[in-house]
C-alpha cells in the first residue's frame, strides 16, 4: 500500500522502465543529432554513424538499423540540399547524371543483403572486404591532402565559392563526365549503400574528387543531391524486404521516426560548416571518418570476438 502524501493523494512512484524509456529517447536522439552532423557535413547519409551507433547502444539487429537508417538518410539529405542550393555548390548536371545508374545500383545492393548468404558471418566479411577499401583510399588521400594543402587552399577554397572567379567560369564549360566516368562513380555508390545500409557518401565523394575531379565541397554537395534520391528509392525497398521477412513489421519506421528530427537539425548545423571551414581541415575530417569506420568494420569481421563478462 503506498503511503499518502499530504495533500491526500497516493504516491506513485515512477518505475525503472519511465526513467528507461526516457533513457532510450535522449539517447536516440542523440544518436540521430551525430548522425545528422556527420551526414551534413561530409554528404555521407549518417548510417555511417547512426549504425554503428544503435548496434553499440541496442544490441545487434542489422537489418533493421539498415531499414531505419535509409529512411533517415533521406531526411538528412534534405536539409543539407537546401544549404549546399543557397551556396551554389551542387552540379546539377552531374548529379542528374549520377541518380539513375546509383539508384539501380542501390537496389541491386539491397537485393544482395538479402541472399541467405549474408544472413550469417557472410555479412561480415563482405563488410571487412569493404573496409580494406575504404582504408585504401582513405589513407591515399590523406596523404594527398598532406602534401599537396597549399595547391587545395588557393584553387579550391577561394576560386571555387565566387561566383565571379574563373574557377566557376571554367566549370560553367567544362565537358561533362563520360558516362563510363560516372558509372565508376555511381555503381560502386549504390551497390555498397543497398548492401550496407548507408547513404554512399563514403565512396561518392572520394570517387568524384580522384576519378571526376571534382572539388571536396562540390563533391559533399552532388553526394546528398543523389543520396536524398536514392536512399528513398532504397528505404522503399529494404523496408518492404524487412516486412516481408519479419510478417508486416513496421519497427524501422518507429525507430526511423525517433532519430529523425534530431538528425534533421543536426544535417542543417553540419551542413552550413561545410562552407565556412577551411578545405584543408574538410578534407581532413572527412578522411579521417572514412578511416574510422573502415577500420570499425575490419575490426568487426576479423577481429577476435569480445569475451562477454
Amino acid at each position: 500500500m503506498h503511503r499518502p502524501d499530504h495533500s491526500g493523494r497516493s504516491e506513485q512512484p515512477r518505475g525503472p522502465e519511465h526513467c528507461g524509456l526516457i533513457y532510450s529517447i535522449a539517447l536516440l536522439a542523440l544518436i540521430g543529432a551525430c548522425g545528422g552532423i556527420t551526414g551534413g557535413m561530409f554528404g555521407v547519409g549518417g548510417s555511417v554513424v547512426m549504425i554503428p551507433a544503435l548496434n553499440e547502444a541496442l544490441g545487434p539487429n542489422q537489418h533493421l538499423y539498415q531499414a531505419a537508417c535509409m529512411i533517415v538518410n533521406v531526411f538528412v539529405a534534405g536539409p543539407a540540399i537546401l544549404q549546399h542550393h543557397r551556396a551554389g555548390a551542387i552540379d546539377r548536371d552531374l548529379v542528374v547524371r549520377l541518380i539513375p545508374l546509383t539508384a539501380v545500383a542501390m537496389l541491386a545492393g539491397v537485393g544482395i543483403s538479402e541472399l541467405p548468404v549474408f544472413a550469417g558471418p557472410g555479412e561480415a566479411y563482405l563488410r571487412g572486404i569493404f573496409g580494406l577499401f575504404l582504408i585504401l583510399v582513405s589513407l591515399q588521400e590523406l596523404r594527398h591532402a598532406a602534401f599537396h594543402v597549399l595547391h587545395d587552399t588557393v584553387t579550391v577554397e577561394h576560386e571555387q565559392w565566387e561566383p565571379s572567379t574563373k574557377v566557376m567560369k571554367q566549370n560553367s564549360v567544362a565537358p561533362h563526365p563520360a558516362w563510363r566516368n560516372v558509372a565508376l562513380v555511381a555503381l560502386p555508390t549504390g551497390l555498397l549503400g543497398g548492401l550496407l545500409g548507408v547513404g554512399g557518401g563514403l565512396v561518392a565523394v572520394p570517387l568524384q574528387h580522384r576519378w571526376l575531379r571534382i572539388p571536396i565541397r562540390t563533391a559533399i554537395a552532388n553526394s546528398a543531391g543523389v543520396i536524398v534520391v536514392t536512399s528513398l528509392v532504397g528505404a522503399v525497398a529494404k523496408n518492404l524486404a524487412y516486412m516481408r521477412d519479419t510478417g508486416g513489421s513496421l519497427k524501422p519506421i518507429g525507430l526511423a521516426l525517433i532519430l529523425i528530427p534530431a538528425a534533421m537539425f543536426g544535417s542543417t548545423w553540419g551542413s552550413r560548416w561545410v562552407h565556412r571551414l577551411p578545405v584543408r581541415w574538410i578534407k581532413v575530417g572527412f578522411f579521417l571518418l572514412m578511416l574510422a569506420a573502415a577500420l570499425r568494420l575490419v575490426w568487426k569481421a576479423f577481429g577476435p570476438p569480445l569475451s562477454k563478462v
